[in-house]
């Protein structure tokens, strides 16, 4: 996950793999398309580089979360596109719980917003 200016987040380790999941959960993409959808969805926040983005696809494939086939391009270019299996649903739906417990604990921890002094 690369990072450009200020407002970018770098992910936290292992929440690539959710979010891959997550965008092909709402329809098969190609490479590039993952990463553009990674970043509109985020608000331009987070910002996904390719030399992330692949070795996560190659493991989520691995692991058959998710298969890929080769297809065209919008830009008539031959592409690989990857679409979520049935394992990769069961998957997203733990490691997303997941996400909320934790990121609910965090919230409890930080508490309020707070002034600074």
């Amino acid at each position: 996950m690369a990072t450009q200016g200020a407002d970018r987040e770098a992910l936290l380790q292992g929440t690539l793999d959710l979010l891959v999941l997550r965008i092909l959960a709402l329809g098969p993409h190609h490479g590039h398309g993952i990463v553009r959808a990674i970043e509109t969805q985020s608000g331009s926040t987070l910002l996904v580089d390719h030399g992330s983005l692949y070795p996560a696809l190659q493991r989520l494939e691995k692991q058959k979360g998710i298969r890929a086939e080769w297809g065209t391009s919008e830009s008539n270019r031959r592409a690989r596109y990857y679409a979520i299996t049935p394992s990769g649903r069961a998957q997203l739906r733990a490691e997303a719980a997941r996400w909320r417990r934790v990121a609910g604990a965090m919230t409890r921890v930080l508490g309020p917003a707070f002034a600074e002094d």
